[in-house]
Protein backbone atom coordinates (compact mmCIF):
# COMPACT_ATOMS: atom_id res chain seq x y z
CA UNK A 1 0.00 0.00 0.00
CA UNK A 2 2.75 2.67 0.96
CA UNK A 3 4.49 1.16 -2.50
CA UNK A 4 1.13 2.50 -4.55
CA UNK A 5 0.91 5.53 -2.79
CA UNK A 6 4.35 6.60 -3.44
CA UNK A 7 3.85 5.65 -7.08
CA UNK A 8 0.90 7.86 -7.42
CA UNK A 9 2.95 10.82 -5.57
CA UNK A 10 5.82 10.89 -7.47
CA UNK A 11 3.18 10.72 -11.00
CA UNK A 12 1.15 13.82 -9.59
CA UNK A 13 4.30 15.35 -9.38
CA UNK A 14 5.62 14.51 -13.11
CA UNK A 15 2.34 15.87 -14.52
CA UNK A 16 2.84 19.47 -12.54
CA UNK A 17 6.32 19.43 -13.69
CA UNK A 18 4.94 18.68 -17.16
CA UNK A 19 2.38 20.94 -17.14
CA UNK A 20 4.26 24.26 -15.48
CA UNK A 21 5.53 27.16 -17.30
CA UNK A 22 8.77 27.02 -19.12
CA UNK A 23 10.49 29.95 -17.65
CA UNK A 24 9.44 29.73 -13.70
CA UNK A 25 10.94 32.06 -10.37
CA UNK A 26 11.75 28.06 -8.59
CA UNK A 27 12.33 25.26 -10.72
CA UNK A 28 10.77 21.78 -9.71
CA UNK A 29 12.89 19.74 -7.80
CA UNK A 30 12.45 16.26 -8.39
CA UNK A 31 12.49 14.46 -5.14
CA UNK A 32 14.42 11.29 -4.53
CA UNK A 33 13.18 7.56 -5.41
CA UNK A 34 12.74 5.98 -1.65
CA UNK A 35 12.41 2.55 -1.53
CA UNK A 36 9.42 0.55 -0.02
CA UNK A 37 9.87 0.50 3.89
CA UNK A 38 8.44 -2.55 5.97
CA UNK A 39 5.60 -1.52 8.24
CA UNK A 40 6.01 -0.29 11.67
CA UNK A 41 5.25 1.77 14.65
CA UNK A 42 6.38 4.79 12.41
CA UNK A 43 3.60 4.35 9.70
CA UNK A 44 2.65 7.70 10.29
CA UNK A 45 5.94 9.62 10.02
CA UNK A 46 5.98 8.05 6.51
CA UNK A 47 3.10 9.42 5.25
CA UNK A 48 3.83 12.83 6.39
CA UNK A 49 6.34 14.81 4.33
CA UNK A 50 9.79 15.04 5.17
CA UNK A 51 11.41 18.23 5.63
CA UNK A 52 13.50 18.08 2.49
CA UNK A 53 10.24 17.94 0.86
CA UNK A 54 8.44 20.68 2.59
CA UNK A 55 8.92 23.28 -0.22
CA UNK A 56 6.42 24.85 -2.12
CA UNK A 57 5.62 22.84 -5.71
CA UNK A 58 5.21 24.80 -8.57
CA UNK A 59 1.80 26.13 -9.03
CA UNK A 60 0.42 25.65 -12.72
CA UNK A 61 -0.12 29.70 -12.58
CA UNK A 62 2.94 30.44 -11.46
CA UNK A 63 4.23 34.25 -12.77
CA UNK A 64 6.78 34.66 -15.42
CA UNK A 65 9.33 36.46 -15.37
CA UNK A 66 8.66 40.13 -17.17
CA UNK A 67 10.23 40.47 -20.67
CA UNK A 68 13.01 43.03 -21.25
CA UNK A 69 11.70 46.13 -22.70
CA UNK A 70 11.80 46.35 -26.90
CA UNK A 71 14.01 49.27 -27.79
CA UNK A 72 12.35 52.39 -28.94
CA UNK A 73 13.29 53.39 -32.81
CA UNK A 74 15.28 56.85 -32.79
CA UNK A 75 13.42 59.89 -33.93
CA UNK A 76 9.74 61.00 -33.97
CA UNK A 77 7.53 58.29 -32.65
CA UNK A 78 6.11 57.06 -35.65
CA UNK A 79 2.07 56.63 -36.25
CA UNK A 80 0.79 53.46 -37.31
CA UNK A 81 -1.53 53.64 -40.43
CA UNK A 82 -2.78 50.14 -40.53
CA UNK A 83 -1.59 47.37 -42.82
CA UNK A 84 -0.67 47.82 -47.08
CA UNK A 85 -3.33 47.26 -49.21
CA UNK A 86 -2.84 44.96 -52.33
CA UNK A 87 -0.40 45.57 -54.87
CA UNK A 88 -1.68 46.93 -57.72
CA UNK A 89 -2.77 44.75 -60.77
CA UNK A 90 -0.39 44.96 -63.73
CA UNK A 91 -2.13 43.39 -65.65
CA UNK A 92 -4.95 45.88 -65.55
CA UNK A 93 -5.50 47.73 -68.89
CA UNK A 94 -5.50 51.04 -67.36
CA UNK A 95 -1.92 50.17 -65.77
CA UNK A 96 -0.85 48.98 -69.19
CA UNK A 97 -2.04 51.77 -70.52
CA UNK A 98 -0.78 54.65 -68.36
CA UNK A 99 2.73 52.62 -67.93
CA UNK A 100 2.80 53.21 -72.11
CA UNK A 101 1.44 57.00 -72.14
CA UNK A 102 4.10 57.90 -70.04
CA UNK A 103 6.81 56.03 -72.10
CA UNK A 104 5.28 57.31 -74.88
CA UNK A 105 5.84 61.14 -73.56
CA UNK A 106 9.32 60.25 -72.15
CA UNK A 107 10.81 59.61 -75.56
CA UNK A 108 9.06 62.17 -76.77
CA UNK A 109 10.95 64.72 -74.28
CA UNK A 110 13.85 62.65 -75.01
CA UNK A 111 14.05 63.55 -79.07
CA UNK A 112 12.70 67.11 -78.18
CA UNK A 113 16.09 67.48 -76.02
CA UNK A 114 18.15 65.61 -78.58
CA UNK A 115 16.50 68.36 -81.67
CA UNK A 116 17.30 71.22 -79.29
CA UNK A 117 20.83 69.63 -79.07
CA UNK A 118 21.41 69.24 -82.64
CA UNK A 119 23.95 71.77 -83.13
CA UNK A 120 25.80 71.11 -79.96
CA UNK A 121 26.02 67.46 -80.85
CA UNK A 122 27.22 68.61 -84.40
CA UNK A 123 30.14 70.88 -82.85
CA UNK A 124 30.97 67.80 -80.81
CA UNK A 125 31.04 65.42 -83.63
CA UNK A 126 33.02 67.69 -85.67
CA UNK A 127 35.66 68.83 -83.05
CA UNK A 128 36.54 65.26 -81.96
CA UNK A 129 36.43 63.94 -85.54
CA UNK A 130 39.22 67.01 -85.88
CA UNK A 131 41.04 65.30 -83.05
CA UNK A 132 40.99 61.83 -84.14
CA UNK A 133 42.24 63.38 -87.99
CA UNK A 134 44.91 65.21 -86.11
CA UNK A 135 46.55 62.41 -83.61
CA UNK A 136 48.63 60.36 -86.06
CA UNK A 137 50.54 64.31 -86.18
CA UNK A 138 50.92 63.79 -82.42
CA UNK A 139 51.53 60.62 -82.30
CA UNK A 140 54.68 61.10 -85.17
CA UNK A 141 56.09 63.92 -83.20
CA UNK A 142 55.77 61.61 -79.82
CA UNK A 143 57.57 59.10 -80.98
CA UNK A 144 60.16 61.56 -81.85
CA UNK A 145 61.07 62.40 -78.29
CA UNK A 146 58.74 65.06 -77.81
CA UNK A 147 56.09 64.99 -74.82
CA UNK A 148 52.31 65.24 -75.56
CA UNK A 149 51.62 68.67 -74.63
CA UNK A 150 54.76 69.91 -76.81
CA UNK A 151 52.96 67.57 -79.61
CA UNK A 152 49.63 69.01 -79.19
CA UNK A 153 50.79 72.57 -78.71
CA UNK A 154 53.20 71.96 -82.42
CA UNK A 155 50.22 70.50 -84.20
CA UNK A 156 47.76 72.87 -82.81
CA UNK A 157 50.13 75.72 -84.00
CA UNK A 158 50.26 74.61 -87.48
CA UNK A 159 46.40 74.31 -88.16
CA UNK A 160 45.87 77.84 -86.90
CA UNK A 161 48.73 79.05 -89.22
CA UNK A 162 47.16 77.30 -92.56
CA UNK A 163 44.37 79.21 -91.72
CA UNK A 164 45.49 82.55 -91.20
CA UNK A 165 47.44 81.83 -94.21
CA UNK A 166 43.86 80.91 -96.17
CA UNK A 167 43.11 84.21 -94.67
CA UNK A 168 45.48 86.36 -96.37
CA UNK A 169 44.87 84.66 -99.61
CA UNK A 170 41.15 84.95 -99.67
CA UNK A 171 40.50 87.88 -97.62
CA UNK A 172 42.37 90.35 -99.66
CA UNK A 173 41.56 89.96 -103.47
CA UNK A 174 37.74 89.24 -102.15
CA UNK A 175 37.73 92.57 -100.40
CA UNK A 176 39.50 94.46 -103.34
CA UNK A 177 37.19 92.99 -105.89
CA UNK A 178 33.80 93.59 -104.33
CA UNK A 179 34.75 97.12 -103.40
CA UNK A 180 35.98 97.20 -107.10
CA UNK A 181 32.51 95.88 -108.03
CA UNK A 182 30.69 98.10 -105.76
CA UNK A 183 32.49 101.46 -107.60
CA UNK A 184 31.87 100.32 -111.16
CA UNK A 185 28.05 99.26 -110.55
CA UNK A 186 26.73 102.56 -112.40
CA UNK A 187 29.38 101.85 -115.02
CA UNK A 188 27.98 98.58 -115.82
CA UNK A 189 24.64 99.55 -115.83
CA UNK A 190 24.79 101.85 -118.19
CA UNK A 191 26.81 99.83 -120.10
CA UNK A 192 24.01 97.46 -119.82
CA UNK A 193 21.00 99.66 -120.92
CA UNK A 194 23.66 100.95 -124.04
CA UNK A 195 23.10 97.44 -125.44
CA UNK A 196 21.60 96.68 -128.72
CA UNK A 197 19.08 93.49 -127.49
CA UNK A 198 18.28 95.09 -124.20
CA UNK A 199 17.24 98.30 -126.64
CA UNK A 200 15.02 96.33 -128.40
CA UNK A 201 13.27 94.85 -125.30
CA UNK A 202 12.43 98.02 -124.01
CA UNK A 203 11.42 99.20 -127.28
CA UNK A 204 8.87 96.11 -128.14
CA UNK A 205 8.10 95.51 -124.14
CA UNK A 206 8.78 98.69 -122.31
CA UNK A 207 11.04 96.61 -119.63
CA UNK A 208 13.58 99.58 -118.40
CA UNK A 209 10.22 101.61 -117.66
CA UNK A 210 8.80 98.87 -116.04
CA UNK A 211 11.83 97.97 -113.81
CA UNK A 212 12.05 101.55 -113.21
CA UNK A 213 8.76 101.79 -111.75
CA UNK A 214 8.76 98.76 -109.42
CA UNK A 215 12.03 99.83 -107.92
CA UNK A 216 10.60 102.94 -107.38
CA UNK A 217 7.76 101.04 -105.74
CA UNK A 218 9.69 98.79 -103.42
CA UNK A 219 11.77 101.58 -102.54
CA UNK A 220 9.04 103.20 -100.74
CA UNK A 221 7.15 100.15 -99.45
CA UNK A 222 7.79 100.15 -95.30
CA UNK A 223 7.22 96.37 -95.61
CA UNK A 224 9.65 95.82 -97.99
CA UNK A 225 12.35 97.81 -96.39
CA UNK A 226 11.95 96.14 -93.42
CA UNK A 227 12.31 92.64 -95.40
CA UNK A 228 15.37 93.85 -96.55
CA UNK A 229 16.48 95.41 -93.40
CA UNK A 230 15.70 91.80 -91.40
CA UNK A 231 17.80 89.71 -94.31
CA UNK A 232 20.79 91.76 -93.38
CA UNK A 233 20.24 91.22 -89.89
CA UNK A 234 20.30 87.95 -90.52
CA UNK A 235 23.09 87.75 -92.52
CA UNK A 236 25.46 89.33 -90.07
CA UNK A 237 23.64 87.45 -87.26
CA UNK A 238 24.73 84.27 -89.28
CA UNK A 239 28.40 85.61 -89.95
CA UNK A 240 28.28 86.05 -85.91
CA UNK A 241 27.49 82.58 -85.23
CA UNK A 242 29.45 80.78 -88.09
CA UNK A 243 32.59 82.77 -86.44
CA UNK A 244 31.18 81.85 -83.00
CA UNK A 245 31.19 78.00 -83.79
CA UNK A 246 34.31 77.93 -85.89
CA UNK A 247 36.06 79.15 -82.50
CA UNK A 248 34.02 76.90 -80.61
CA UNK A 249 35.17 74.05 -82.59
CA UNK A 250 38.71 74.86 -82.70
CA UNK A 251 38.64 74.90 -78.69
CA UNK A 252 37.04 71.89 -78.17
CA UNK A 253 39.18 70.05 -80.69
CA UNK A 254 42.42 71.36 -78.97
CA UNK A 255 41.17 69.59 -75.62
CA UNK A 256 40.39 66.36 -77.40
CA UNK A 257 43.58 66.60 -78.90
CA UNK A 258 44.93 67.04 -75.17
CA UNK A 259 42.92 64.56 -73.34
CA UNK A 260 42.69 62.10 -76.25
CA UNK A 261 44.65 58.89 -74.21
CA UNK A 262 42.87 59.91 -70.81
CA UNK A 263 39.27 59.99 -72.67
CA UNK A 264 40.03 56.45 -73.96
CA UNK A 265 41.15 54.75 -71.19
CA UNK A 266 37.88 56.67 -69.42
CA UNK A 267 35.73 54.89 -71.99
CA UNK A 268 37.77 51.93 -71.50
CA UNK A 269 37.51 51.62 -68.46
CA UNK A 270 33.63 50.61 -68.64
CA UNK A 271 33.61 47.71 -70.42
CA UNK A 272 34.12 44.61 -68.65
CA UNK A 273 37.52 42.62 -68.21
CA UNK A 274 36.99 39.65 -69.67
CA UNK A 275 36.27 42.41 -72.81
CA UNK A 276 38.62 45.17 -72.46
CA UNK A 277 41.54 43.78 -74.43
CA UNK A 278 39.60 42.93 -77.93
CA UNK A 279 37.44 46.13 -77.40
CA UNK A 280 40.91 48.32 -77.24
CA UNK A 281 42.37 46.62 -80.13
CA UNK A 282 38.82 47.23 -82.87
CA UNK A 283 38.64 51.08 -80.77
CA UNK A 284 42.22 51.50 -81.60
CA UNK A 285 41.83 50.10 -85.17
CA UNK A 286 38.71 52.33 -86.06
CA UNK A 287 40.26 55.18 -84.63
CA UNK A 288 43.93 54.73 -86.62
CA UNK A 289 41.41 54.32 -89.63
CA UNK A 290 39.74 57.57 -89.09
CA UNK A 291 42.94 59.29 -88.34
CA UNK A 292 44.66 58.09 -91.76
CA UNK A 293 41.50 58.80 -93.77
CA UNK A 294 41.25 62.43 -92.60
CA UNK A 295 44.72 63.30 -93.00
CA UNK A 296 44.89 61.52 -96.98
CA UNK A 297 41.56 62.86 -98.03
CA UNK A 298 43.10 66.92 -97.15
CA UNK A 299 46.16 65.39 -98.91
CA UNK A 300 44.18 64.97 -101.92
CA UNK A 301 42.43 67.94 -102.05
CA UNK A 302 45.43 70.07 -101.50
CA UNK A 303 46.94 68.39 -104.14
CA UNK A 304 43.63 69.35 -106.18
CA UNK A 305 43.45 72.51 -105.27
CA UNK A 306 47.37 72.87 -105.96
CA UNK A 307 47.15 71.46 -109.70
CA UNK A 308 44.25 73.89 -110.37
CA UNK A 309 46.07 76.95 -108.92
CA UNK A 310 48.77 76.17 -111.60
CA UNK A 311 46.06 75.49 -114.41
CA UNK A 312 44.19 78.71 -113.55
CA UNK A 313 47.34 80.64 -113.17
CA UNK A 314 48.81 79.34 -117.02
CA UNK A 315 45.69 79.97 -118.42
CA UNK A 316 44.45 83.68 -116.63
CA UNK A 317 41.41 82.48 -115.09
CA UNK A 318 40.99 85.63 -113.00
CA UNK A 319 40.80 85.40 -109.02
CA UNK A 320 42.86 81.69 -109.19
CA UNK A 321 44.36 81.96 -105.54
CA UNK A 322 40.73 82.50 -104.22
CA UNK A 323 39.22 79.91 -106.41
CA UNK A 324 42.14 77.23 -105.89
CA UNK A 325 41.12 77.46 -102.04
CA UNK A 326 37.52 76.96 -103.35
CA UNK A 327 38.59 73.78 -104.93
CA UNK A 328 40.46 72.74 -102.06
CA UNK A 329 37.76 72.90 -99.71
CA UNK A 330 35.07 71.38 -102.09
CA UNK A 331 37.56 68.53 -102.51
CA UNK A 332 36.99 67.03 -98.87
CA UNK A 333 33.50 66.28 -99.75
CA UNK A 334 33.43 63.09 -100.70
CA UNK A 335 32.13 61.98 -104.60
CA UNK A 336 30.54 65.61 -105.49
CA UNK A 337 33.32 67.86 -104.06
CA UNK A 338 35.72 67.57 -107.01
CA UNK A 339 32.82 68.18 -109.45
CA UNK A 340 31.43 71.51 -107.88
CA UNK A 341 34.89 72.63 -107.64
CA UNK A 342 35.41 72.37 -111.01
CA UNK A 343 31.76 73.45 -111.93
CA UNK A 344 32.66 76.91 -109.81
CA UNK A 345 35.54 77.65 -111.88
CA UNK A 346 34.15 76.99 -115.13
CA UNK A 347 31.23 79.48 -114.10
CA UNK A 348 33.42 81.82 -113.18
CA UNK A 349 36.01 81.53 -116.36
CA UNK A 350 33.02 81.82 -118.62
CA UNK A 351 32.52 85.64 -117.92
CA UNK A 352 36.04 86.14 -119.18
CA UNK A 353 36.46 84.35 -121.81
CA UNK A 354 34.27 81.15 -123.16
CA UNK A 355 38.15 79.79 -124.32
CA UNK A 356 39.02 79.22 -121.28
CA UNK A 357 35.90 78.08 -119.42
CA UNK A 358 36.57 74.79 -122.25
CA UNK A 359 39.60 74.56 -121.18
CA UNK A 360 38.95 74.45 -117.43
CA UNK A 361 36.42 71.49 -117.71
CA UNK A 362 38.58 69.73 -120.20
CA UNK A 363 41.17 69.84 -117.31
CA UNK A 364 38.84 68.63 -114.66
CA UNK A 365 37.58 65.84 -116.51
CA UNK A 366 41.10 64.76 -116.85
CA UNK A 367 41.95 64.97 -113.57
CA UNK A 368 38.84 63.76 -112.12
CA UNK A 369 40.03 60.50 -113.84
CA UNK A 370 43.20 60.45 -112.78
CA UNK A 371 42.16 60.68 -109.31
CA UNK A 372 39.40 58.32 -109.46
CA UNK A 373 41.18 55.52 -110.91
CA UNK A 374 44.78 56.28 -110.01
CA UNK A 375 45.00 58.55 -106.64
CA UNK A 376 42.17 57.53 -104.55
CA UNK A 377 41.76 53.99 -104.89
CA UNK A 378 45.50 53.66 -103.38
CA UNK A 379 44.58 56.04 -100.31
CA UNK A 380 41.14 54.02 -99.79
CA UNK A 381 42.54 50.36 -99.79
CA UNK A 382 45.36 51.89 -97.23
CA UNK A 383 43.17 53.26 -94.91
CA UNK A 384 39.67 52.57 -94.69
CA UNK A 385 38.80 49.88 -97.55
CA UNK A 386 35.65 50.65 -97.74
CA UNK A 387 33.61 49.07 -101.52
CA UNK A 388 32.42 51.67 -103.77
CA UNK A 389 29.09 51.29 -103.29
CA UNK A 390 29.18 51.60 -99.54
CA UNK A 391 30.98 55.09 -99.86
CA UNK A 392 27.89 55.84 -102.46
CA UNK A 393 25.64 54.92 -99.91
CA UNK A 394 27.25 56.06 -96.60
CA UNK A 395 28.14 59.86 -98.06
CA UNK A 396 24.11 60.61 -99.30
CA UNK A 397 23.32 59.15 -95.44
CA UNK A 398 25.93 61.29 -93.84
CA UNK A 399 25.13 64.25 -95.93
CA UNK A 400 21.40 64.07 -95.71
CA UNK A 401 21.64 63.42 -91.58
CA UNK A 402 24.18 65.81 -90.92
CA UNK A 403 25.11 67.67 -94.03
CA UNK A 404 28.59 68.29 -95.60
CA UNK A 405 30.16 67.40 -91.79
CA UNK A 406 28.38 64.24 -92.21
CA UNK A 407 29.48 63.17 -95.55
CA UNK A 408 32.81 64.10 -94.49
CA UNK A 409 32.65 61.85 -91.36
CA UNK A 410 30.50 59.05 -93.21
CA UNK A 411 33.25 57.07 -95.08
CA UNK A 412 35.38 56.46 -91.59
CA UNK A 413 32.20 55.61 -90.08
CA UNK A 414 31.08 52.82 -92.35
CA UNK A 415 35.13 51.92 -92.46
CA UNK A 416 34.57 51.40 -88.39
CA UNK A 417 31.24 49.64 -89.11
CA UNK A 418 32.72 46.96 -91.70
CA UNK A 419 35.17 46.28 -89.07
CA UNK A 420 33.00 45.36 -86.46
CA UNK A 421 31.37 43.56 -88.96
CA UNK A 422 34.25 41.56 -90.18
CA UNK A 423 35.60 40.72 -86.74
CA UNK A 424 32.67 40.71 -83.99
CA UNK A 425 29.81 39.50 -86.44
CA UNK A 426 30.65 37.21 -88.94
CA UNK A 427 33.05 34.89 -86.46
CA UNK A 428 29.91 34.90 -83.76
CA UNK A 429 27.60 33.80 -86.34
CA UNK A 430 30.02 31.14 -87.74
CA UNK A 431 30.64 29.62 -84.05
CA UNK A 432 26.62 29.29 -84.10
Amino acid sequence: MLGRWSDLRRRQRVRLAAGAPTRLAHPPVEPPETSPEPAGPDLLHDLLPREEETEPEPARDAVREPAPPAPRPSGPPQRDFGPAGRPLNRQSPFYVGFVGAIGVLTAYGLWRLVSSLGTVFTLLTTAFFLALALDPLVAFLTRHRLRRGGAVATVFAGVVLVFVLLGFVVVPPVTTQASALVTAAPSLLEQTLTLSWVQDLDQHYQVISRLQAELNARLTDSAFLSQVAGGLLGAGQAIVTGVFETLTVLVLTLYFLASLPALKQAAYAVVPASRRPRVISLSEEIMRRVGIYAVSQVAVAGFNAFCAWIMMSLVGIPYAAVLAVCVGFLGLVPMVGATLGALLVAVVAVFDSPTKAVIALVYFIVYQQLENYLLAPRIMRRTVSVPGAVTVVAALTGGTLLGMVGALIAIPAAAGLLLLYDEVLVPRQRRH
